[in-house]
């Protein structure tokens, strides 16, 4: 008898990260993961093993074949994990406005709705198409299902969620949507069981990675993000800009001759961490950098993380606990030991040994605000609202 298991597909800007889950039980169980690492040419596909990786190259092109690439996966994928009895596939999907607020099974209304929102998330959105469309292709009567990453933030009041624009604009949808929600819902999650006296109270967690942002608590809802309206929004990232004065944007349409697409290409690719050292978008690369543009571009980062704490915690009346999470969150002390020097006007003390560690609890005994580090699972979340959805079908 074959056990049925749910797979999920997380892309993002570099990577597409796949889950193989099963679902046999009351909750979805991690059996297997995988990922296909989109800046190298072939794409690889890794499998980690017991033991070891699997390492494959791809000869289909994530963007001009999507149907060989999803293809080509299933079936290197097949090699090591059981994959006869797929019940369904969920996605991570970068946008859903104010329509989706709760994971859907996708139609072909579900599908429309989707795409019309990628001028609100062109990085990200037409990859989720893609790969929604080369599954179809792959197998008609799969079940997909979307789930959403601004959804867990419709809790937000809208005297946070509007801008300063005219009126009329918030009710066309130019509003502060917040990005990461899956991130955010799974350490909302696991704070609740690792720490529930902290989950009930205000909470700021930093999601760093290659994509950045923080989200504000209260009661485990999201209450306000430092991305808004689009994934360029907040934080300085990797390799896109954060927040800037809009006059800038400006200057270089009008007066440095720059195009709409010139300035995109900028915006998301150029700037951010790479674009203030002029040498990497790796903050590990960064912080082993002996020059001074590399020590500025750290030093910038870990700044803009603390402001914007300071102004979350203003925002929540206080501050209980600081969640760090995601990559860089996860695995550089030195960017965590940064942030909270920053923080020590606030009572924000770490315990640099715990910090060395990857502690669950990083702060010291006298500190006034919780540390922790808690390692998200985005695909955890995927396949439990995919799980949800497949069991609601009639």
């Amino acid at each position: 008898m074959t056990t049925p298991v749910l797979l999920t597909f997380n892309p993002g800007s570099s990577t597409i990260k796949l889950g193989v889950f099963d679902i046999s039980g009351d909750t979805p169980r991690q059996r297997a993961r995988a990922h296909v690492d989109l800046r190298e040419r072939p794409a690889p596909l890794h499998i980690p093993c017991a033991h070891d990786e699997h390492t494959v190259p791809l000869s289909a092109d994530a963007h001009a074949q999507p149907e060989h690439l999803v293809a080509q996966t299933l079936a290197h994928l097949k090699q090591h994990v059981a994959l006869d009895a797929i019940a369904a596939i969920g996605h991570r999907v970068v946008h859903g406005a104010d329509r989706f607020t709760t994971a859907v099974a996708v139609s072909d209304d579900v599908l429309a709705g989707i795409e019309a929102l990628v001028p609100l998330a062109p990085l990200h959105q037409p990859q989720n198409v893609r790969l929604i469309r080369a599954i179809r292709a792959h197998d008609p009567g799969l079940l997909q299902v979307a789930t959403f990453d601004t959804a867990f933030h419709a809790t937000q009041p809208a005297l946070t969620r509007r801008l300063p624009l005219p009126r009329a604009l918030f009710d066309a949808g130019v509003k502060r949507y917040g990005f990461h929600g899956l991130s955010y819902a799974f350490v909302a999650e696991r704070l609740r069981a690792v720490a529930p006296e902290l989950a009930r109270g205000r909470v700021i967690v930093a999601h760093l990675g290659s994509g950045a942002s923080l989200c504000a608590l209260r009661e485990g809802r999201s209450q306000d993000a430092s991305m808004g309206f689009s994934t360029l929004d907040g934080i300085p990232m990797a390799t896109r800009s954060g927040t800037l004065d809009p006059g800038v944007l400006l200057h270089l349409l009008t007066e440095r001759g720059m195009s709409v697409p010139q300035v995109q290409e900028m915006l998301y690719h150029q700037s951010g961490l790479l674009g203030l050292s002029g040498e990497s978008a790796d903050i590990r690369d960064l912080v082993d950098s002996p020059t001074a543009q590399a020590r500025e571009a750290c030093q910038s980062f870990v700044l803009r993380i603390a402001r914007e704490v300071a102004a979350m915690a203003t925002g929540l009346g206080g501050l209980d606990a600081l969640v760090f999470t995601a990559g860089i969150g996860e695995h550089q002390p030195w960017v965590r030991a940064a942030v909270c020097a920053h923080l020590a006007w606030l009572g924000v003390t770490l315990d640099a040994t715990a910090n060395a560690r990857h502690a669950l609890r990083l702060e010291a005994a006298d500190s006034r605000v919780a540390v922790l580090v808690v390692p998200t699972d985005e695909e955890s979340m995927i396949a439990a609202h995919t799980l949800a959805v497949a069991r609601a079908q009639p």
